[in-house]
């Protein structure tokens, strides 16, 4: 069986655009490949951050994966900061690793620009991201757009790497979903779902109160039509809605048309926040019972020890190639 890798930023903080998008497909890798999981916590102290709680958010976080569908049985879920192989092989790419290919990648033009002073770890964190790839022989990683240079930089890693000391790492593959719904922004329908949303008012966290979730669906953004009917370009907003309420009830687009053929928007928002709200207590129900419990340390725990044990035999592997004394 192939292995698919998954790095999770602990931000302690999921959308609904996040779980239909993402997280649902996740779910469905887990019955297709080999999969390990993990919360980046070194990945997250590259820009400085005030009243960053790592051990609270990396536990809301898996708390949160498992109550929406990540099986611990059908997944290795570990924490990036318990495995001190990733940093030790980290140093050896980075001497593999070229200043020019740094300079280039996106994210660090993006979170560096205007700044006097911004941390080497900002400049340098692609190749730990390389690091935790291939560690593990990863042979895929499901990646955004937008992270797909990082997967690109960590193959051209393990392919110098392996021209010069032989064969030692798969060179990863980035998969890229073309399958999962992108949901968009209530208030504004011409941009995704996100987090760092000016207004908090177009975003349904996973964690947001039942009343509160329907008052951001019902004030969504529409038009004067009237008709529920999907049309990106025309009707954004109703578009929108009726993509949610598909993904979760797994209705057909043409039959959503039908079903509220007649019907006013007030009739079809009240539908679809039902929908919504309905799915959310279930994963909030499920997420305060893994919270409250104990099984979440003892996923990690043995995460931790699993692949310390794999990391740790593919790094002795690295230090006999280049030559370190034993």
């Amino acid at each position: 069986m192939k292995r698919m890798l998954t790095g999770l930023q602990p931000t302690g903080v999921i959308t609904l655009g996040n779980y239909i998008g993402a997280i649902k497909q996740m779910v469905k890798y887990q019955d297709e490949y080999e999969s390990f999981l993990f919360v980046a916590d070194l990945h997250a102290i590259t820009v400085p951050k005030e009243g960053l709680n790592l051990k609270k958010n990396t536990k809301d976080l898996i708390a949160l994966y498992l109550a929406c569908g990540i099986d611990p049985k059908k997944n290795t879920i570990f924490v990036q900061s318990q495995n001190e192989y990733h940093t030790n092989l980290s140093w050896v790419l980075e001497c593999n690793t070229y200043f020019g290919e740094l300079s280039r990648m996106h994210q660090f033009k993006e979170k560096s620009k205007g700044k006097e002073n911004f941390t080497a770890g900002l400049f340098t964190y692609p190749v730990l991201m390389a690091s935790d790839i291939i560690i593990y022989d990863a042979d895929y990683v499901p990646v955004g757009v937008d992270q797909k240079q990082h997967v690109e930089i960590a193959r051209d890693v393990a392919q110098r790497f392996n021209n010069k000391y032989g064969d030692t790492f798969v060179v990863p593959e980035p998969v890229i979903s073309t399958t999962g719904t992108k949901i968009m922004d209530l208030l504004d329908p011409t941009k995704k779902m996100s987090k760092s949303s000016e207004n908090q008012n177009g975003v349904i966290r996973l964690l947001d109160e039942p009343e509160v979730i329907r008052k951001k669906i019902m004030r969504a953004t529409t038009d004067s039509e009237m008709e529920v009917r999907y049309d990106e370009e025309n009707k954004p907003g109703i578009s929108n809605l009726i993509n949610i309420y598909a993904s979760l009830t797994g209705k057909e687009i043409k039959e959503i048309e039908e079903e509220f053929a007649g019907s006013n928007y007030g009739t079809f928002k009240k539908a679809v926040a039902d929908v919504v709200v309905s799915e959310i207590e279930k994963i909030q129900e499920r997420y305060n019972k893994y919270l409250n419990g104990n099984e979440i340390d003892e996923i990690l725990r043995n995460g931790a020890n699993k692949t310390r044990l794999y990391a740790k035999a593919k790094y002795e592997a690295v230090k006999n190639k280049i030559g370190f004394y034993n």
